[in-house]
C-alpha cells in the first residue's frame, strides 16, 4: 500500500535474470578454552517515599573451561556488488541437497566466477564462528551477566567447498534510484528493498495525528 502509484504500473518481470552465484562453505573443529565472570544480579529497595527505588548490587565469580565444537558448512559469499548485503537474507541454504557439478545444471542461467579468493573467505568464516563460539562462552558462563576476559580458540581439520547457488536476481531503477531483489531459488525465500511513497506515509501520519486530537478534544468535553 504503501508503494509510489507509478511503480505499481511497471512491468519488471523481463527485468529478472537466473543467476549461479558463487560461494565457499568451511568446515572446521575448533577446540575453545575461556575464562570469565559470572554476575548474579540482588535487587533490593532503598530509600522511603517518594525517594524510594530499587537498586540492583551484582556479584562476580570467576568461571573457566573448555569445550570443542564442530562446524559444518560455514557459508560465504565469493563476490562483491551492490546486490551483495541482500544475499545473507536469503539463508539458510539446503546444502544437504549439493550435488557434484554438472554442465547441464547451468542451462538458462548466468554463472559467476568468485572475486573473493579463498583465504578471504575464510577470514568470513571465522568472524561467524568466532561470533557463535563467543555466544556459546556467554551461556556456559551463565548467571545474569558474563564478562569474558580470555578466549583462545584452535582451529583443526579445516576443509572447504566450493558452491555455486541458484538465485532468481532483479535489479530496477526508480525515481532515478537503483533497487535490488533477490530470490532463493531452491527455497523461494525473498529479500530486496523498495521505494516508499512519501505522499502515502505523510497522510496516514496526518489521519493518525487527527485521531488522537479527536479522541482528546472528547475527552476534554467530557470533564
Amino acid at each position: 500500500w504503501f508503494a509510489p502509484n507509478d511503480l505499481k504500473r511497471k512491468n519488471l518481470v523481463d527485468r529478472i535474470h537466473r543467476i549461479y552465484l558463487p560461494y565457499w562453505t568451511f568446515d572446521a573443529l575448533t577446540f575453545t578454552h575461556f575464562v570469565g565472570q559470572r554476575g548474579t544480579d540482588r535487587r533490593r529497595r532503598v530509600g522511603s517515599g517518594r525517594n524510594a527505588r530499587t537498586v540492583t548490587d551484582t556479584s562476580w565469580r570467576t568461571v573457566s573451561g573448555k569445550f570443542q565444537r564442530f562446524f559444518d558448512d560455514v557459508l560465504c559469499l565469493a563476490i562483491g556488488g551492490e546486490a551483495a548485503p541482500l544475499l545473507p537474507a536469503l539463508e539458510p541454504w539446503p546444502l544437504n541437497g549439493l550435488r557434484p557439478f554438472r554442465a547441464e545444471f547451468l542451462a538458462g542461467f548466468q554463472a559467476r566466477t568468485y572475486d573473493t579468493r579463498l583465504e578471504a573467505g575464510f577470514v568470513d568464516a571465522r568472524q561467524r564462528i568466532d561470533a557463535a563460539l563467543r555466544a556459546d562462552v556467554h551461556q556456559r558462563i551463565g548467571g545474569d551477566r558474563q564478562r569474558i576476559q580470555q578466549l583462545d580458540v584452535r582451529y583443526d581439520a579445516i576443509t572447504y567447498k566450493h558452491l555455486l547457488l541458484p538465485l532468481w536476481l532483479m535489479s530496477y531503477q526508480h525515481r532515478d534510484k537503483t533497487y535490488h531483489v533477490a530470490v532463493n531459488a531452491v527455497t523461494g525465500a525473498v529479500y530486496g528493498e523498495r521505494p516508499y511513497s512519501a505522499a502515502k506515509i505523510g497522510c496516514l501520519v496526518a489521519v493518525l495525528v487527527a485521531l488522537i486530537l479527536i479522541v482528546l478534544a472528547l475527552r476534554w468535553a467530557a470533564g
